[in-house]
């Protein structure tokens, strides 16, 4: 029985290193989240790792010599481990420690990447170190000439360092910031100072003194029933003074008398300086001249109001405005490929697709994301398109893909109530469509004065290339497509 019980004593002794050894060597060359799994190995894994590391091994304080390794190792196993020269090294006495808090592991988050036209962009932090952030979390956004890159946490963990401050100039892939992914859970709440006291209760607001009562605080005498005698009139004329003689003193103005004359300044946004450089190399390069075309809405008005239930119930959007503007466009375009052209150097390069671009105004500035192959879509198609630019736009999604290419641009200024604008062409396209406010307006038709819904069109296009007799007769294409539906679909 004693000696049962001593080889029991023996061999749990055996395990519980076996063990150790294994945790030890296994915490410090492989993954912690692979360690549970290959401790279940027991002896079979504890030999092939003082195998394999031959110049560099970690065992417990308890084992002392060789002899104890062959011991824990098991008879008949062999072992290179230069246990006298590690002796000598100060991970020799190092503890072996189970705790999960020593175990830190630190990640870099990047750059994202931009496209081949951009190379750089202004980064803006919206999380700082500390902050407990979850996987694809957005901790910020890089500026660009064209958008606003997002820039998403790939870890799990808590933000230990921002390699660059907020503002500064950052490239494609570059190293942004470090967090801990081996800290789980929540970031933990922050705790008010000691010395802070909670605010007073407040007081509950005392009523008005009665004009009775106050009268008597104000004063301690009796209140009189005649009023006071009038001034005596002067017997001498007022003396008068040369106005010269009159100094005038500035006025020394508080806030409180000509209010806060305060002034805010903000650094322009990468979009917004872009925007505005090509607007001005718009206006020097190209030969602008902008032409005007007033069209009748009611027709358009009256199809939408009788269709767009039925339209919404079946595709799942409303039928808006713009998909009928973009759709008359593209069909004007195919007639007049002019305008749908651009000047390349000496050459001009003739599209047979159309490529709209439509502009949006989102919180950091204007942007025109472009709707493909529009003279293949329906108007559903295109409406959904509007949509989803719309959503992505007011939380500063568009990614830089959704606004390259474009043959051709729309600008809505009516949905502002804008009535009439000459609006600036986008380079490098040849044109652009300005659509306004609807407006009634006293117009003829078959020589009777009526009431119209009416809308002005502008069309600004580039005289280099586009000659005034293509121009005018692309309006006119829209205008028809527009007061009648019907001339897209017998294309007429």
């Amino acid at each position: 029985m004693r000696r049962g019980q001593r080889e029991t004593h023996e061999h749990n002794q055996r395990e519980a290193t076996l063990t150790i050894v294994a945790a030890l060597c296994l915490f410090v060359y492989l993954d912690g989240s692979k360690m549970a799994g290959m401790l279940t190995q027991g002896r079979r894994v504890v030999p092939q790792i003082f195998r394999n590391f031959s110049g560099y091994s970690v065992i417990c304080r308890g084992i002392k010599n060789t002899r104890q390794v062959h011991n824990v190792l098991g008879a008949g196993q062999k072992t290179d481990f230069p246990l006298a020269e590690y002796q000598k090294t100060k991970a020799w006495s190092r503890n072996f420690h189970v705790a999960s808090v020593l175990y830190q592991e630190i990640k870099e988050v990047k750059c994202p990447g931009f496209s081949e036209s951009i190379s750089e962009g202004d980064v803006r932090w919206e999380k700082a170190v500390g902050d407990f952030v979850q996987e694809d979390e957005p901790l910020g956004e890089v500026e660009t000439d064209k958008t606003g890159v997002p820039v998403l946490s790939p870890y799990t963990g808590v933000i230990v360092e921002l390699l660059v401050e907020d503002g500064a100039t950052v490239k494609a892939h570059q190293p942004l910031m470090k967090i801990d992914v081996s800290a789980k859970g929540d970031a933990p709440a922050k705790k008010a100072p000691a010395s802070e006291k909670p605010p007073p209760a407040a007081e509950p607001p005392k009523e008005p003194a009665k004009p009775a009562e106050a009268a008597q605080s104000s004063s301690s005498g009796p209140i009189p029933t005649t009023p006071p005698p009038p001034p005596p009139v002067p017997k001498e004329p007022m003396s008068s003074y040369p106005t010269s003689s009159v100094k005038v003193t500035p006025f020394e103005g508080s806030t409180s008398q000509g209010g806060a004359r305060t002034e805010t300044r903000t650094k322009i946004t990468r979009i917004r300086q872009k925007t505005a450089q090509r607007l001005k190399e718009s206006q020097n390069t190209c030969a602008a001249l902008t032409t005007f075309q007033e069209c009748d809405m009611s027709n358009l008005m009256e199809w939408r109001k009788t269709y767009k239930d039925q339209f919404e119930k079946k595709h799942g959007v409303k039928l808006g405005m713009m998909s009928p503007f973009i759709k008359a466009a593209a069909f004007a375009l195919k007639n007049q490929p002019a305008v749908n052209a651009v000047i390349d150097g000496n050459e001009i390069v003739y599209r047979d697709y159309v490529d709209i671009s439509v502009a949006v105004a989102a919180p950091k500035g204007l942007v025109v994301p472009v709707i493909r192959n529009v003279e293949t879509l329906s108007y559903a198609e295109v409406e959904k398109a509007i949509l989803e630019y719309g959503e992505k736009a007011k939380k500063n999604m568009l990614a830089i893909e959704d606004m390259e290419g474009g043959t051709f641009s729309i600008s809505n200024g009516g949905v502002f109530g804008s009535l009439f604008g000459t609006p600036i062409i986008n380079q490098p396209q040849s044109a652009i469509l300005g659509i306004h406010t609807i407006k009634k307006r006293p117009v003829v038709v078959n020589d009777q004065i009526v009431i119209r819904p009416i809308m002005i069109l502008a069309l600004t296009y580039d005289h280099r290339l586009i000659d005034g007799r293509e121009a005018v007769t692309f309006l006119m294409d829209i205008k028809r497509a527009i007061e009648d539906p019907r001339v897209m679909l017998l294309d007429v």
